[in-house]
């Protein structure tokens, strides 16, 4: 996936973008928590959970990885 936008107005998500949340990078999803939230993702080799409504402040598209159709 890749970070297509960014809603910045909450100061949770300005700490989130200091630690590599913004746009144009690529991220994937790990995990989902057994009730569904935290989400957790990995980014530059570390993996970070969110919260649900952390992560709908960010926009994504999916990218294809190498060896998947286009």
């Amino acid at each position: 996936m890749r970070i297509d936008a960014v809603d910045s107005r909450d100061p949770v998500v300005q700490r989130l973008m200091v630690l590599g949340l913004v746009e144009q990078a690529e991220l994937s999803f790990l995990r989902a928590s057994l009730g569904g939230d935290p989400l957790e993702f990995r980014i530059f080799g570390t993996a970070i959970s969110l919260r649900r409504d952390q992560a709908r402040c960010f926009k994504v598209t999916r990218v294809p990885n190498d060896g998947e159709p286009r």
